[in-house]
């Protein structure tokens, strides 16, 4: 079970191990990112990151929706991790299950402007973002759980 699929660019970090695996009882972290997926070092660092009490996977976005889509899956209580709204939309057109999408970190960067402390888009993010919008996506920015939860259609 999905219990929070969350956009990051910092990926795994403090914030999402002793912040958002608590709040929503993940017991299976799953970083889905083309990249990580093929480093061994940004692998192990992300390894240290995670916290004692849940799984890690570290996954290509393909490899990841095979993943989600196996019902052997079904018992693990799931917070996937990516890094752009990109990965997050290619997630969410293939696995249902993704009805929520949560902002949680993008930081500036060449072409991005911000629309919120903790978000920056660029004119290709706000595309993909009323691509979601359209398909009926929730998609809320909240860096930690304890935060209002603000829809991002109210930001772009």
């Amino acid at each position: 079970m999905i219990k929070l699929t969350r956009i990051d660019d910092r990926l795994l970090h403090g914030q999402v191990a002793f912040t958002w695996t608590p709040a929503v009882s993940a017991d299976c972290l799953i970083v889905a990112n083309d990249k990580a997926s093929k480093d061994e070092f940004l692998k192990m660092t992300l390894n240290l990151a995670k916290p004692a009490s849940a799984k890690l996977l570290i996954k290509s976005i393909a490899d990841t929706v095979t993943f989600l889509k196996d019902p052997r899956s079904q018992p693990l209580k799931i917070l996937i991790i990516v890094n752009s709204v990109k990965d997050a939309a290619a997630l969410a057109d293939e696995v249902n299950e993704i009805q929520s999408v949560n902002f949680g970190g993008l930081r500036a960067r060449e072409g991005a402007k911000a629309i919120s402390k903790a978000i920056a888009v660029t004119d290709e993010d706000i595309s993909v973002i009323k691509e979601m919008l359209a398909k009926g996506l929730e998609l809320e920015v909240r860096q930690v759980p304890t935060d209002k939860k603000v829809l991002i259609d109210t930001l772009i």
